[in-house]
């Protein structure tokens, strides 16, 4: 498999700041004046209400990655004004975030919050903590994470609905019925089976692997 990525024909590719800017225009006032470097009442309400938030990292050569992280609202806990911890639940053991940030601590979360069409943006630098006593509180059904983030907020702003309201996100008719696609064990099987220039998994295996998959979702959330 080659890693070789071929180029697209861009004439026009912005390369510059003031290039961008002139095409996007200046900022307003407010949007340019919002961002805090702390945690205020509404950030920390926005967390509290949130079961959900997409982490951004990038390893030491810049290499980026986005993570999804989801529990019930607020499972990331505000330490103080300027920190966050955010648990680390059972994944597949990959912890390419948490590989990142040992690397590179900067990192970009953005919150959600379901039925609300703003978002919260939060900048900071992020640490691997497996503190027991810092990590306790974040216990669920008796089972205390091993690992953790402490994110020490930078910057911090509320980001407004248009993406929203474009893609329709929370809108019922928006939804997509899950059978346009494949089951997820299915598209990695056979993903998997293309890179390795193999014959790709019969029904029979990929129905074991959508059993395996629903069997760990029920005994390995926490």
């Amino acid at each position: 498999m080659t890693t070789d990525i071929p180029p697209i024909n861009d004439a026009h590719p912005i390369t510059d700041i003031a290039a961008l800017q002139a095409i996007v225009g200046e900022s307003g006032e407010l949007a340019k004046a919002k961002a805090l470097t702390r945690l205020d009442r509404h950030c920390r309400r926005f967390i509290e209400l949130s079961p959900f938030l997409c982490l951004g990292s990038a390893d030491a050569t810049g290499k980026a990655d986005v993570s999804p992280r989801g529990d019930k609202p607020g499972f990331v806990r505000v330490l103080d004004d300027h920190h966050l911890l955010i648990p680390e639940r059972p994944g597949n053991a990959r912890v390419d975030s948490l590989r990142n940030i040992i690397a590179n601590p900067e990192i970009g979360l953005i919150f959600l919050i379901p039925g609300f069409e703003e978002t919260l943006r939060v900048n900071g630098r992020g640490r691997v903590t497996a503190d027991a006593t810092l990590l306790a509180p974040s216990a669920v059904d008796g089972k205390a994470p091993k690992l953790g983030l402490v994110i020490t907020v930078v910057e911090a702003f509320l980001h407004c609905a248009k993406a929203f309201r474009r893609s329709r996100l929370w809108q019922a008719e928006a939804q997509v019925a899950r059978t346009e696609m494949p089951s997820l064990a299915c598209m990695i099987m056979e993903q998997v089976a293309e890179m390795r220039q193999v014959a790709g998994p019969d029904a029979a295996s990929v129905a074991s692997a959508d059993e395996r998959l629903e069997q760990a979702y029920r005994a390995t959330l926490y």
